[in-house]
């Protein structure tokens, strides 16, 4: 009954972590990877101490310690990644929303709708798209059409 137990608890343990797995970025699960491979080396560093092995796993961290200090210099001066876009406060104008469908005054709805559908099949969530670039791209198409 214990095993059974242990076993449904550990599915619903991986099952969690499979669903935010699939709903992280990919720079936290590079975040992930890094964190892993570091406790995984100190682990490996402190077992070689304690069998008596001490100057294998000094000279382990001598080796690999001015890389893991420069990826650790690295994750701390990269700059923001390119799908996490800045939010902008406000209602949107025209000319950003004209810019953002790639339009010219004087537009017609005809114009704007297949601008609309242009950018829609490149990025529509359903595709593999952003959410937020589909966002943007509908309340552009909004605002020229004088919905919002």
């Amino acid at each position: 009954m214990l095993m059974l137990a242990l076993g449904l608890g550990m599915l619903a343990l991986l099952l969690y972590a499979a669903r935010a797995f699939s709903r992280a970025s990919v720079a936290n699960i590079k975040a992930l990877l890094a964190w892993i491979a570091a406790l995984a080396g100190l682990s490996l560093a402190v077992l070689l101490l304690l069998t008596g092995r001490g100057g294998m796993a000094i000279s382990g961290l001598v080796l690999l310690g001015p890389l893991a200090w420069s990826w650790w210099k690295e994750s701390r001066a990269s700059p923001r990644a390119p799908d996490q876009e800045p939010r902008r406060a406000g209602p949107m104008s025209r000319a950003e929303a004209l810019e953002i469908l790639g339009l010219k005054d004087p537009v017609s709805d005809a114009d704007v709708r297949e601008a609309w559908v242009r950018l829609m099949r490149g990025v529509h969530p359903d595709s593999g798209g952003s959410d937020w670039l589909a966002s943007r791209i509908n309340q552009a198409k909004d605002v020229l059409l004088g919905r919002r």
